[in-house]
């Protein structure tokens, strides 16, 4: 047993045993340090002297022997942990914000396009009510939904067509979006604006005829008889001569009255060939088959956009004009904007913009990852690295939106 004087204890020091008076009482353990108070209580009490089996020490023997410095490293990387922390949850809202943002731009584009649509029901609905159809009103409109399109293109082909196949919602939904790919075209040859606002007139009002035929032969998913599909030829004239009654350029009814006339000759209701189309007529051709392919009918599935613009792209028979096809091609890409694909790393995207250095290898937007700062990542696809591998089929989109 060590005998300590009261007198020479020194603060802040520790016993590495239990510290005794008379070697029977307890007054101080090992971990606690030497007080003032301490010495105080024991002086009062006239205690002279303390007992101990081990020895004072300079630190704790109960606590891990840590130095100032290390200690301040600690703390430091406590605090760092904390601010990281607290980064990171910033970065996660940030995350959600830009997303958020993209997610309510495409959600305003989209709100914008059904009011077009809408717009576009009202004209069709018009005519058939009251037998009226307004130039300057349908004009003024285009020339806005032209401005839209070059403000808003890579969103608007990213709106998914609707199966709604009622009358005046099916024509007035194929025409909108027919219009959509005509204007693409339109703004790849560099069209003037005047013209480019004639073309989507004419691509709005192509299928005004068809609102005096009966429903049936546009919606049915029976085979149609020959007189029926006599019938449907007709709706071209019918079209064109309704825009004539209401002092529609020519240039516009000629669009509307061709528009499946094809470069081969097959087509109607004139069976003109190559130059005696119009440029209008040729461009809403391309537009409308392409809108059609790719759409759900009641008496057909639609084809992925992939497999629509191939269709186009083989041309069978010669039918549509290829600077036209060229012009769709690069407006929309090999892999149309909107399209879910799977990548040449297993990765799945969408496809959201395309490279107009070569339309095999669009931009695409990586499902559920993001950059540094929240934003979607995007990767350019080409030969060498990424490349699109495929579309994804319709069961795998489905999972990816459940």
């Amino acid at each position: 047993m060590n005998t300590f004087k009261v007198s020479d204890l020194k603060e802040d020091k520790y016993f590495q045993k239990d510290a005794l008076l008379d070697k029977k009482f307890l007054v101080c353990v090992p971990g606690v340090p030497i007080s003032a108070a301490l010495k105080k209580e024991l002086t009062d009490w006239n205690f002279q002297k303390i007992f101990s089996e081990g020895q004072i020490v300079d630190n704790s023997p109960i606590l891990p022997q840590i130095k100032q410095s290390e200690i301040n490293l600690q703390l430091d990387a406590e605090l760092d942990a904390i601010l990281e922390e607290a980064e990171n949850g910033g970065k996660k809202e940030q995350e959600y914000s830009k997303l958020s943002k993209e997610e309510e731009k495409l959600s305003s584009v989209r709100t914008v396009y059904l009011k077009y649509l809408n717009y576009v029901e009202s004209v069709y609905s018009g005519y058939m009510q009251r037998k009226f159809l307004s130039l300057d009103d349908v004009t003024s409109k285009m020339k806005e939904f032209c401005d839209f399109m070059r403000e808003n293109k890579r969103y608007v082909l990213r709106i998914q067509p609707g199966n709604n196949s009622e009358t005046k919602t099916y024509l007035a939904a194929h025409s909108l979006r027919s219009t959509v790919f005509a204007i693409s075209i339109a703004m790849q040859l560099k069209f003037p604006p005047h013209k480019m606002i004639e073309l989507a007139v004419a691509c709005i009002l192509h299928e005004i005829g068809m609102v005096r035929l009966p429903v049936q032969l546009y919606t049915s998913s029976r085979p149609l008889t020959e007189q029926e599909k006599n019938a449907i030829t007709a709706h071209p004239v019918i079209s064109y001569n309704i825009l004539r009654e209401f002092s529609f350029p020519l240039s516009i009814c000629l669009g509307a009255l061709e528009h499946h006339e094809r470069e081969n000759g097959t087509g109607y209701p004139r069976k003109l060939i190559k130059e005696q189309i119009s440029i209008y007529a040729k461009i809403i051709a391309v537009a409308c088959s392409y809108e059609a392919a790719t759409t759900k009918r009641p008496f057909k599935e639609g084809k992925d956009a992939y497999s629509g613009i191939v269709d186009i792209l083989k041309n069978q028979g010669h039918q549509y004009d290829s600077t036209v096809i060229q012009a769709l091609l690069l407006s929309l890409s090999l892999y149309p904007i909107g399209l879910y694909v799977l990548l040449s790393d297993n990765r799945k995207a969408q496809v959201t913009d395309i490279n107009p250095e070569n339309p095999k290898y669009p931009i695409v937007q990586l499902l559920e990852e993001y950059k540094s700062d929240g934003t979607p990542k995007t990767v350019e696809t080409n030969e060498y690295t990424i490349h699109i591998e495929r579309p994804l089929t319709k069961d795998e989109v489905s999972s990816l939106k459940k």
